[in-house]
């Protein structure tokens, strides 16, 4: 069962790197399609999105100070808050919601 586990590593390290190396050594001009420019400069934010939407809402006690904090989050930071004070204001709402529950 042990040198399985080195196989699956091998795999999984293969797979990665093909992944990066790939289209770094076949697309050699740059990519015009504007469909493809706008998928690949949207992947970043909807990969990070992703990982912390599930972070946000299970950080908590509750579920409901989890999601009155992303809420309290998006709208300070829709309105201009610098990220100190977006954090501050979740903290403050997970604090006051988390007190009464």
């Amino acid at each position: 069962m042990t040198h399985n586990i080195y196989i699956y590593i091998l795999i999984m390290g293969a797979v990665s790197y093909f992944i990066r190396v790939l289209p770094l050594t076949l697309i050699k001009k740059p990519i015009k399609n504007k469909y493809i420019r706008s998928f690949l400069y949207y992947v970043p934010y909807v990969t990070l999105s992703v990982m912390t939407f599930p972070a946000i809402i299970n950080a908590t006690q509750s579920v409901y100070s989890g999601i009155a904090a992303l809420i309290v989050g998006v709208v300070t930071a829709y309105l201009g808050l610098n990220l100190l004070g977006v954090s501050v204001s979740c903290c403050i709402v997970v604090f006051l919601i988390e007190l009464f529950i």
